[in-house]
């Protein structure tokens, strides 16, 4: 099989064999990138709809990129690799297996001359980076845009000039100084105000011989950066400056081979833990640490790391790694202390002590260590202002603990971990911080093959990926799991992942000896204040994939405000994590899987039963009474109709207009959450809440088509309602199964759940309910061409709509009667109608009513020949539903739109027209509306003399009909084609004159026009 490469490091370009394959356009390019730049690695959909639309995604977005993953695939699997591209929930996955991409080359280049660097393998480092450096064409991602795309070639383009940098420091080391100046000052000339690479050109002019140029370009750089930013050089530099003018010998080039070391006679303290086994990725960490070492130090503050993050996710392990490989740039020694702030046994150990064991390990004999904190802490400052140390403080509980131990100033690197973000620490130190997450999914994989050992994992790879998900890709759990398989040969993958997928026994299979992963998350737990301890445990029983404030603060009643504090306590503790804002939305947050089970484990021990069901109730109720205010917004009228709308909860209106200024946006966001608090009532016999939730959300479903949405939800609330024994909910959920059997086509079905609902309603108070469903079979009954049905459901309808004052359904039933006149052929009887419906929809407030009873009038104005009104109407509708992000209605007014200019013989205008709406229509998978759009562009090339290709046109509409039972429109489409075909007996064309394959708007019309009266 052929390779494919892949090359971002400049324009996107992929090979196969170094033929070049071809990617069309901006969208699957993007795509394209953004799954090469996570290799191997699940991209969610919602990453890659943000990446190619970074401000307005429309509607049908994430049908977009599943058409250009779709695309791609078939670009790939012409190139021979039909396995590239991966469906993995929430995304795509791009398996990269022996195919090269230049940007993973590039980065374990890199890698690699690192470690060499770190280990003082000078030579082999150099070489490395350059090969590194050798994989750019140019600007990386060049010619794609975007937030996230810019992003990314931003962070890139930063470490390529970093390794620039790196490896001319490393000629410098080996006296390759020379060969630099041209390449360093053309780094300087396109970066001129990076401090780096202009200390390193001057030490290369210098030792070149070149004084005087070295000076020349001190000068250059100060003038610049003061008149660019105001500042001045930083200290590096300025010393650099001042050594070159002294003509100091510290600048002379190091000898190839340097003389032994002389034995010092003072201790040099080496206290650093053993370095981890197996140490796994945090690559961009590593490098973060190591550019520390690379800032100027200013004399005044003391450089300063902090790594925080919950228990298990690997703070020392990260922070003892790096600390070992960096060990040999600290050549005074280094220091280490576990202060012991979430032990579980033990005091934290105090400053007092700590300074006490530094000061002897630097030779400070026992009788001259003064008793006092501030002494100790002023002569441990003392001792390390000329030197250079790396002190590595383990388990900070706060700033208070860890203010005295650090350096006064000087060339000394402290590096502290904890689980909570150091707040205190303050722009007196030049501060680096680290917040640690779990691995990244490749490398978590990676670490538990290195502990258990790869033959563990050689055939079950699905097995390896299911266990690192089950363990949060948590180092800690990783690291207890891969031990457990190397330990005992005969507990399989599969065993294991089968243990720890039962959520009640999964901390306990992590937590070996009551240690392990619970213990780490017992002892953050422990140090939380009541209130935000009892917001933890209860939000560990909701089951969505995320929250907003609102919801936390319904589960503890709380206020709004006060909720946003306590999140951020557990957001500072670690317990949470803040998803990443999107622009104009209110802030969300998460768990990770281990951390709720934790969190639900001690809401089951710390809560009554009672409790719980009230913070699940609260928090139901949020969602429901949001949900139904954002739809009494969007429709204009109180919802549900004929039923006692839900209560407020205590935290909330105050703050409705702020959470649903955009109705629509409020859906979006909370559209996953929304299907799992569903499953969630269902599951728990909280059917009204299910059912309720379900049905104030369909019309947002509907509008997005997300269908799949739809199904589960009324699925999952139908069999509550049935086992509680709720008829009303019962029936709606049977009505809302219906409704959406109609939107899919499916007449048969859907008017078997609608009389089923209506069985049910008989004899109820649910008017409104019944009318419903009465709607829905006249629906049915007009699609499969019974009209006499239809008109017999609509009038019922009608009635239950008056009685219970409904007028936004009464505007759409008046509308729907327009529709039956205009199919009856009774075109005089349906635009009063139509009129009196726009009439009243307007009135009812319903934008939705609006634009239905709108597009109504349309169609009957163009069948009435009022072509101008007709096209008026049209873009009413089409303005309306843009507006709103409703993808289906604008697919429907641009059909009625196109239709309208063919019929005033705008053609080329038409086509375009209809070339919106079948792009629209393909994303929809909508077949019927297909069919429509073929027909009417079936028209326009008829028109236009194109009948071969018209006739390939009638034929496609016709099969899609067929697909979807529309008998009726299949006949219209048949007597088109005979038409085309010059059949004057074929489908009764013959009864329309000048229809001989000369085509006039009006032939075709009376062609389209319906025979069955």
């Amino acid at each position: 099989m052929n390779q494919l490469v892949f090359r971002m490091l400049g324009p996107l370009l992929v090979q196969a064999d170094g033929v070049p394959v071809r990617i069309k356009g901006r969208r699957q390019s993007t795509v394209l990138a953004m799954l090469l730049l996570s290799a191997d690695r699940i991209v969610s959909v919602d990453t890659l709809v943000d990446a190619v639309w970074p401000e307005s995604p429309p509607a049908t977005a994430r049908n977009q990129i599943a058409i250009c993953v779709a695309t791609l695939r078939k670009t790939f699997k012409e190139a021979g690799h039909s396995d590239l591209l991966l469906t993995s929930p929430p995304g795509y996955v791009l398996a990269r297996g022996e195919h090269r991409i230049d940007v993973v080359e590039f980065l374990q280049h890199a890698e690699q001359g690192r470690d060499a660097a770190r280990h003082g393998r000078a030579e082999d480092a150099c070489a490395l980076l350059e090969e590194a450096l050798s994989k750019w064409r140019g600007a990386a991602l060049d010619k794609l845009a975007g937030e996230r795309i810019e992003a990314e070639a931003a962070r890139l383009e930063q470490l390529r000039l970093d390794l620039m940098e790196e490896r001319a420091g490393l000629m410098l080391e080996l006296g390759r100084h020379r060969v630099l100046t041209g390449e360093l000052g053309e780094l300087v000339a396109r970066h001129p105000l990076r401090e780096q690479s202009r200390e390193h050109l001057m030490l290369a002019l210098y030792r070149s011989g070149q004084r005087a140029e070295a000076l020349e370009v001190f000068r250059l750089g100060r003038r610049l950066l003061n008149e660019e930013l105001g500042i001045e050089p930083g200290p590096a530099l300025q010393q650099l400056h001042d050594l070159i003018l002294r003509d100091s010998p510290e600048l002379s080039r190091p000898p190839a081979t340097a003389p032994p070391a002389s034995v010092s006679v003072l201790a040099v303290p080496a206290q650093l833990p053993a370095d981890v086994m197996r140490f796994t990725g945090r690559q961009q960490e590593l490098a973060a640490l190591d550019r520390l070492l690379k800032e100027p130090y200013h004399p005044h503050a003391p450089a300063l790391a902090t790594v925080v993050g919950v228990g298990g996710v690997g703070k020392t392990a990260l922070s003892v790694h790096w600390a070992s490989q960096a060990a040999h740039r600290f050549p005074d020694g280094q220091l280490f202390a576990d202060l012991r702030g979430y032990d579980e046994e033990n005091p934290p150990v105090s400053p007092t002590a700590v300074l006490d064991r530094f000061l002897r390990a630097l030779g400070v004999p026992a009788p001259q260590i003064p008793e006092e904190l501030d002494e100790r802490a002023a002569l441990y400052r003392s001792l390390l202002s000329t030197r250079r140390m790396l002190v590595l403080l383990d388990n900070v509980r706060s700033f208070a603990q860890l203010r005295p131990l650090l350096p006064g100033g000087g060339r000394s690197v402290v590096l502290a971990t904890g689980r909570e973000v150091l707040d205190d620490v303050t722009g007196d130190y030049t501060a680096l911080r680290i917040r640690l997450r779990v691995l990244p999914p490749a490398e978590a994989t990676t670490l538990l093959t290195k502990i258990a050992g790869a033959d563990r994992f050689g055939s079950d790879p699905v097995g390896l990926e299911q266990l690192s998900a089950l363990c949060d890709c948590l180092p800690l759990a990783l690291r207890i799991a891969g031990a457990r398989l190397a330990a005992k040969p005969g507990l399989t993958v599969r065993g294991l992942v089968e243990r720890l997928r039962d959520q009640r026994r999964r901390l306990d299979e992590l937590s070996p000896e009551e240690g392990g992963v619970r213990a780490g998350f017992r002892l953050t737990y422990r140090d939380l204040s009541p209130e935000a301890a009892r917001m933890y445990r209860r939000l560990g029983l909701l089951r969505t994939p995320d929250f907003a404030v609102w919801a936390a603060a319904a589960t503890v009643d709380t206020s709004l405000w006060r909720a946003e504090e306590l999140l951020d306590q557990l957001v500072d503790a670690q317990l949470l994590e803040a998803v990443e804002p999107v622009p104009g939305r209110p802030a969300r947050y998460r768990f990770q899987d281990l951390l709720q089970l934790f969190a639900r484990e001690r809401a089951e021990a710390d809560e009554t039963e009672e409790q719980c069901d009230a913070a699940l109730e609260r928090a139901f109720a949020a969602w429901l009474w949001l949900a139904e205010e954002a739809h009494r917004r969007l429709d204009g009228r109180d919802f549900p109709v004929g039923r006692p709308a839900q209560r407020a909860p205590a935290c909330l209106p105050g703050a409705a207009d702020e959470l649903l200024a955009a109705p629509l946006d409020w859906f979006e966001s909370e559209r996953a959450a929304v299907a799992d608090v569903v499953a969630h009532a269902a599951e728990t016999g909280r059917a009204r809440y299910a059912w309720a939730l379900t049905e104030s959300t369909v019309p947002h479903f509907e509008t997005r088509n997300y269908l799949e949405d739809w199904q589960r939800c009324a699925d999952a609330a139908l069999s509550s309602a049935r086992r509680v024994g709720d008829r009303v909910g019962e029936a709606t959920m049977l009505r809302l199964l219906g409704s959406l059997a109609i939107y899919q086509r499916r007449y048969e079905q859907a008017e078997g759940w609608n009389m089923a609902a209506l069985r049910l309603l008989r004899g109820s108070d649910d008017v409104h309910g019944a009318a419903l469903a009465q709607r829905n079979l006249a629906m049915c009954a007009r699609l499969q061409g019974d009209w006499d049905r239809a008109l017999e459901f609509c009038r019922a309808a009608l009635a239950g709509f008056s009685e219970v004052h409904d007028t936004r359904n009464q505007a759409h039933l008046l509308g729907y009667l327009a529709q039956i006149e205009l199919d009856r052929g009774q075109v005089g009887q349906a635009l009063p109608l139509a009129v009196e419906a726009v009439t009243l929809s307007r009135r009812s407030g319903s934008v939705r009513a609006e634009t239905q009873n709108l597009y109504r009038l349309a169609e009957a104005r163009l069948c009435a020949g009022e072509l101008d009104d007709a096209a008026q109407s049209f873009h009413e509708v089409l303005q309306l539903s843009r507006k709103e992000g409703d993808r289906v209605g604008e697919a429907h007014a641009l059909r009625g739109l196109g239709e309208t200019q063919w019929s005033q013989g705008l053609l080329p205008a038409a086509e375009s027209t209809l070339r919106q709406a079948l792009e629209i229509t393909e994303e929809l998978s909508d077949r019927f509306l297909y069919a429509r759009v073929e027909t009417d562009l079936g028209c326009v090339e008829a028109l236009d003399g194109r009948h071969s290709a018209a006739a390939e046109r009638f034929e496609r509409a016709h099969a899609a009909l067929g697909e979807v039972g529309a008998q009726p429109w299949r006949e219209r489409v048949l007597r088109l084609l005979a038409a085309l075909r010059g059949e004057p007996g074929g489908a009764d064309a013959a009864a329309v004159p000048g229809t001989e394959r000369c085509f006039t708007p009006r032939t075709l019309r009376l062609l389209l026009a319906d025979r069955s009266d």
